[in-house]
């Protein structure tokens, strides 16, 4: 069963190979990172490391039982009870419910362990699945947006419900997380 860990070191090599073997997927829905991503993946990861030590970002992967990343959830930019939620999933494991249910456990983390209040997101118009993660997982459209250059929507959800509608299977998940840490 696939869980959700708080990004840490030892993740580097596995979100490395994952980021690799699914950059022209991702980059058909969103912009792609670029080659510098890429070659200074290393020291970029110590980077995020640090800012999510210092409670700007809180980053997550979600791991198959033999520890290879299956998609990243993470919450960017946190400030004044507010984050920008971001996620992606291997294209083998696309069409599971793994980014509702990591994103509904995120929201769930976001709210009980990090004390955020609101989060936001954004999509392009085109990426129905996207778009229907967000639907599935509470978050109300909240205006037109331009992401690289395509016709993008923007979103927003109140945190303050989501304990009651975290399903008992996110809950494990939640627990899997906070063991980790």
């Amino acid at each position: 069963m696939p869980r959700l860990e708080r990004l840490r070191l030892d993740h580097a090599p596995s979100l490395l190979a994952f980021e690799r073997e699914n950059r022209s997927y991702f980059a058909a829905s969103i912009p792609d990172r670029g080659d510098a991503y890429f070659a200074d993946f290393d020291a970029r990861h110590h980077e995020l490391l640090a800012e999510q030590t210092a409670g700007l970002h809180h980053f997550h992967v979600l791991v198959d039982s033999a520890g290879a990343v299956l998609g990243r959830v993470n919450l960017i930019d946190v400030a004044d009870g507010f984050a920008e939620l971001g996620y992606r999933i291997a294209e083998h494991a696309a069409g599971r419910g793994l980014a509702t249910a990591a994103v509904r456990e995120v929201c769930a983390l976001a709210f009980s362990e990090y004390g955020l209040s609101t989060l936001r997101a954004r999509t392009t118009r085109d990426n129905a699945g996207s778009r229907a993660v967000l639907a599935r997982t509470g978050f109300l459209p909240a205006g037109d947006i331009e992401l690289s250059g395509r016709p993008g929507l923007r979103f927003v959800r109140d945190l303050s419900d989501t304990d009651k509608a975290v399903p008992e299977g996110a809950r494990v998940l939640r627990e899997s997380v906070r063991r980790r840490d």
